[in-house]
């Protein structure tokens, strides 16, 4: 999850606020690619999760990274809570998955490297400490009650608020993992078209990249138990955004939206002040009850737009927030996917062309499908195995207009798509199988 948001004066008209997304505006070829992956840390001679302190634990891992390769800390009070080095960020969600949000890079060959030397970088320091990490969507085995609590205020704030709207929102920040990519837009045209196409293959995403099919120590009943949670996590802030396919769509629509989200905090002087439920539209009034008289920064809104969870998410950039954590060339493979669909005109209009006759009834059909069935789902006459081929195949057109040789990266969809079959298939053949119904087995296997 994110960290606190800085720079950024006083809001001093309302217009400010569509105008900070505007912001993100650039033209093609300063575009970018930043992709963010969670992993689970484990401890090799127990199979327990990664403690954040002890003989071998992420405080140990924080500080030898710090230490050997360069990485300067970010801290909360007295604790080192995340790192940095050259625009990229090291991170903590909840119970203790270890994230990186890389840089800011051109190419997916910059990206794939980026990756490899985090996980070398990592595994030089977590091999000899028996620290192990895997690429999967859910924890397998781990109840709540397992989990280590991360030491940061946001987290803590967070947690008794998703106990009281939904049912699944501490499932979510304690025993989930994703991958996602972070893209640019030109225009508020360019944010809309690539923001419907991305809400709408997202569960093509979803379905491709499944991973998560164990929760509890037992099968789940769905191949992407992580998408399953965040259909009931807290409906004010996740979703489909039907609007987003409204007649006016633009920045102050999606603006008007994360308004009406409840808040969660308020960033100040180090500390994270309870504001759980409130309204930002009271604190543009100065009458916020958590700060009453103050009014809120740019910071506070960039803050505040991090609460919200839809399935792709708008800042100065779109969020594609839909798939499982994997191996490493699925972690490889998202961002590629979605480069190939957006950042060539051509694909993107063949990708809009795909998905505009879906109505909402359909790609709330298409979630629920892909996250019970993946490729085997269908909703409204529409199959995922078919909607998932198409996008697939507009994204090597796009790779391959780039002229970069990125194509590769999609490999491991294409083998999903030939054979039928995603990595929660995969896992489910092998525990029903060679494993003979031992989850312990699911470490080794999904270890990166």
């Amino acid at each position: 999850m994110s960290i606190p948001q800085s720079g950024g004066g006083p809001i001093e008209r309302f217009e400010q606020l569509a105008e900070y997304m505007a912001s993100g505006c650039k033209p093609k070829e300063q575009w970018r690619i930043g992709t963010e992956h969670e992993k689970f840390g484990w401890l090799a001679g127990s199979r327990a999760p990664l403690p954040y302190s002890g003989d071998a634990s992420i405080s140990v891992l924080f500080q030898a990274l710090e230490s050997r390769f360069g990485w300067a800390p970010l801290r909360e009070g007295d604790n080192v809570i995340g790192l940095t080095r050259n625009g990229a960020n090291i991170s903590l969600e909840p119970g203790g998955q270890f994230e990186l949000s890389g840089a800011p890079l051109i190419t997916m060959h910059e990206v794939a490297a980026e990756l490899q030397i985090h996980l070398d970088e990592v595994a030089s320091i977590a091999g000899p400490l028996g620290i192990r990490f895997m690429g999967i969507g859910a924890a397998p085995e781990w109840g709540h009650d397992a989990m280590p609590v991360m030491p940061k205020g946001r987290y803590r704030l967070m947690t008794d608020y998703m106990g009281r709207v939904g049912t699944h929102g501490t499932q979510m920040m304690y025993r989930t993992s994703t991958t996602q990519v972070n893209l640019d837009f030109s225009s508020e045209a360019d944010m809309v078209q690539k923001l419907r196409v991305a809400l709408a293959l997202q569960p093509a995403a979803t379905a491709l990249f499944a991973s998560s099919p164990f929760f509890d120590g037992k099968v789940n009943s769905h191949k992407s138990w992580r998408s399953r949670i965040w259909r009931d996590l807290d409906a004010s802030r996740t979703g489909m955004l039907p609007f987003a396919f409204e007649p006016g769509m633009g920045f102050q629509r999606y603006v008007d939206w994360v308004l009406d989200v409840p808040m969660y905090f308020v960033f100040r002087d180090g500390k994270y002040i309870n504001a759980l439920g409130q309204s930002f539209r009271d604190f543009l009034a100065g009458k916020l009850p958590a700060l009453p008289g103050e009014k809120p920064t740019l910071s506070d809104w960039a803050d505040h737009m991090t609460t919200v969870f839809p399935e792709a998410r708008v800042k100065k950039f779109i969020e594609m927030r839909g798939a499982d954590c994997g191996d490493q060339a699925h972690i490889n493979a998202l961002p590629a996917f979605w480069v190939g669909l957006m950042y060539d005109q051509t694909a993107l209009d063949a990708a809009w062309d795909l998905v505009k006759g879906f109505d909402a009834e359909t790609r709330e059909g298409l979630r629920v499908a892909a996250s019970v069935a993946a490729l085997d789902g269908e909703a409204n006459g529409v199959k995922l195995a078919d909607l998932a081929r198409a996008a697939v195949g507009l994204s090597h057109a796009g790779l391959a207009a780039r002229g970069l040789g990125e194509e590769k990266y999609l490999a491991p969809l294409v083998a999903s798509l030939k054979s039928g079959k995603v990595q929660a298939d995969r896992w489910l053949e092998l525990y029903k199988g060679d494993w003979g119904g031992d989850l312990s087995r699911i470490y080794e296997a999904a270890s990166l």
